[in-house]
């Protein structure tokens, strides 16, 4: 399979081999292993087994080997069963093996883990916002160093907390010196123009937000962290204080209309709107995507140099899998512009 048709897959076993190898070429096997052997639950007479195999959509445009990955990680992070606690440690390779224990723990647990398809991974991840924030210093030479940023699909709102945060982009160093985020990826390529970023408004949005604050929510959203990545679950925590300081500005909320309500605000003039998203762009209804489009391309029509509009994608090329950072900008700058090829979770960026 490749380009389109990988994420168009609707065969089960296809998308989770796809799905396993792919986190093992993103060093994660603890991950690899574990999404592997959720093919054998296909084996049991299990709910969850049924559900799998009759799946109605796209398997990997629709994550399903992840969402059943997470349950089987909250499972392991909440105690509840102590046979993961191997495979999660890495002392359990042998994939026969791993593939009779997630059998046996889905047999065991089928109920609590079916509820696990009924939603995406809410995967939030503080990292991006390293790709972000080097979108923000780009646009800072174009258009000014202030901004109002608005997310789509913000889940906890980890990355609604960004103008809290430390980065240090290839020497570049931006955001409060105190803060408990401190990030610093692998830099690659010249660094991103050095220069202010004030971010004087910022807020997002989500279907089904996840509140920090909530020892269970923040569990669940744990969950989804890959078992392979510690220093994400380190910015997680860090995140979790954070927010217990002062939690991110979210509403639950469609993001087409969110997007078409903040368009209608008024705007501060010498401040940049900015619409932000990060690999959340691949879960929307073909038909938002088209309306959010439309909505931001007919108020760029609008935008002036006083009140100008930008738009900051962290997405997977459908076609390379790669995650690229790409903006468009009004007015002038109306054709996207990619700045960045970046690791999933923020591990790495290369800069263009």
């Amino acid at each position: 399979m490749a380009g389109n048709r990988v994420m168009e897959t609707a065969d089960v076993r296809d998308g989770i081999v796809w799905q396993a190898d792919h986190a093992d070429k993103a060093d994660a096997p603890i991950t690899g292993r574990v999404v592997r052997a959720t093919m054998a639950i296909l084996d049991t007479r299990t709910e969850l087994a049924r559900r799998m195999a009759t799946w109605p959509g796209f398997v990997l445009e629709d994550a399903l080997p992840l969402r059943i990955a997470g349950g089987l990680h909250w499972l392991h992070l909440s105690g509840a069963e102590a046979r993961l606690a191997p495979v999660y440690a890495g002392q359990v390779t042998d994939q026969a093996l791993v593939d009779a224990t997630v059998a046996a723990v889905a047999v065991d647990w089928d109920a609590r883990l079916v509820p696990w398809l009924d939603s995406p991974p809410q995967t939030n991840e503080a990292g991006r916002s390293s790709s972000i924030m080097g979108g923000l210093l780009w646009l800072a030479q174009r258009l000014g160093p202030r901004f109002e940023m608005n997310e789509i699909g913000a889940s906890a709102g980890v990355n609604t907390m960004m103008e809290r945060y430390r980065y240090d982009l290839g020497g570049v160093e931006v955001g409060p010196a105190d803060s408990p985020m401190r990030l610093k990826p692998e830099w690659r390529g010249p660094p991103p123009p050095a220069g202010e970023v004030d971010i004087v408004a910022i807020r997002g949005c989500d279907r089904a937000p996840v509140d920090l604050c909530d020892p269970a929510e923040a569990l669940r959203l744990k969950a989804y962290v890959w078992a392979d990545a510690q220093e994400r679950m380190a910015r997680i925590d860090a995140a979790i204080r954070l927010a217990a300081h002062q939690p991110p500005l979210l509403e639950r909320n469609d993001a087409g209309a969110f997007v078409e309500q903040r368009l209608e605000m008024p705007q501060q003039a010498g401040v940049t709107r900015v619409l932000f998203h990060s690999v959340m762009w691949q879960y929307l209804p073909e038909g938002t995507r088209r309306a959010i489009t439309t909505a931001m391309e007919q108020a760029g029509s609008r935008a002036t140099a006083e009140r100008p509009l930008a738009w900051i994608r962290l997405e997977t090329n459908r076609e390379t899998f790669r995650h690229e950072l790409s903006i468009r900008y009004w007015p002038h700058g109306e054709t996207a512009v990619n700045l960045a090829e970046a690791h999933p979770h923020g591990a790495w960026v290369i800069w263009h």
